[in-house]
């Protein structure tokens, strides 16, 4: 899909069978088909990268100088909270025109159109709503660590907690009530928000990344096509990235800080389990030797012509299991 911007807003959308408008100084490629990145060709003169293109890792792909002006690319995080992922992000950069190639939906996008729509500061060149682009992508950047911020709050009172159930606090008794399937599930449920969360991150170090590289790149290259006051401008967007990065880095490090309580939690409760087993086994060994003891088959037993016999070994049985149980008790091992 083409969209084409002027500096008075929208520029009427050409027809399929119609050259690109030429007084268009930004046009905006959405998963652009290869005649939809044709015709933006034969209007601008300007090569149009691939998707395949815009992918490549390497610095040197991703910032590259043009003949008349500059090609770059960043991977930008979708911003779904379900399951982000990381879409390629291009932009073809001259005097004249604005060339930007995305395969997903940015609200950094809508919001410069819908500033450049009401005339919201001036938008007449291209490297003033790349700008406005920088600014949003960054402000969109920054709402998506914030909110981040604020899940992974969340989880640390969940790990903290340990809220099995809506409501309990660290001391309810209510927790004691769970049953370990319930207790293993919440744990589970924890442990895959924190990677979600993990994963996230990462995505949003690289498109971070990608922009920490191209703005200081376009301040440097291009600044015979900057007016003066845009190069404050563009310091400002570098300075806010810095800001955003050691954010980020300290998010990384209270996820993994989540991860390795919650981890801990986990191996509680397992040991919790084999203490468990650990006690039933115990207590039902001196059961075990009494009945084992008394299940011999010898002819001379003085307890086998005993009238009270049968409740003796009985009692025996039920005292040798309470003795360990007791002291296990006492020791607070259970």
């Amino acid at each position: 899909m083409i969209s084409l911007h002027g500096p008075q807003g929208t520029v009427e959308p050409p027809a399929s069978d119609r050259p690109v408008h030429g007084s268009a100084v930004w046009i905006d490629l959405v998963n652009p088909s290869a005649e939809e990145a044709q015709r933006v060709e034969d209007a601008t003169g300007l090569r149009v990268p691939s998707r395949k293109a815009l992918s490549e890792v390497e610095n040197s792909s991703r910032l590259r100088r043009l003949k008349n002006g500059f090609s770059l690319s960043s991977p930008m995080i979708t911003f779904d909270r379900v399951d982000s992922l990381l879409m390629p992000l291009g932009f073809v950069l001259t005097k004249d025109h604005l060339v930007t190639v995305r395969f997903h939906d940015l609200r950094a996008f809508e919001a410069v159109k819908k500033r450049i729509a009401e005339g919201d500061g001036p938008a007449t060149t291209s490297t003033e709503i790349f700008l406005l682009l920088m600014e949003e992508l960054v402000d969109s950047l920054a709402d998506a660590l914030e909110e981040m911020g604020a899940d992974l709050d969340a989880l640390s009172t969940r790990v903290f907690d340990f809220d099995v159930r809506a409501g309990a606090s660290a001391g309810d008794d209510t927790l004691k009530s769970q049953t370990p399937r319930r207790r293993d599930l919440a744990l589970r449920r924890i442990l895959r928000g924190i990677g979600r969360r993990g994963k996230a991150l990462g995505k949003l170090r690289a498109s971070l990344l990608g922009l920490e590289r191209i703005v200081p790149f376009v301040a440097n290259e291009c600044e015979h096509l900057l007016a003066a006051e845009q190069k404050p401008r563009f310091e400002a967007v570098r300075r806010d990235i810095t800001s955003l990065d050691e954010f980020e880095i300290r998010q990384s490090e209270n996820v993994q800080f989540l991860l390795d309580a919650t981890l801990g939690l986990i191996n509680m409760e397992q040991n919790n389990t084999f203490r468990v087993l650990t006690v039933v086994s115990v207590v039902g060994i001196p059961p075990t030797l009494i009945t084992s003891l008394y299940g011999m088959n010898f002819k001379h037993m003085p307890e086998l012509d005993w009238t009270y016999g049968y409740p003796y070994g009985l009692a025996l049985v039920v005292l040798s299991a309470l003795v360990p149980l007791i002291f296990f008790r006492l020791r607070g091992w259970i």
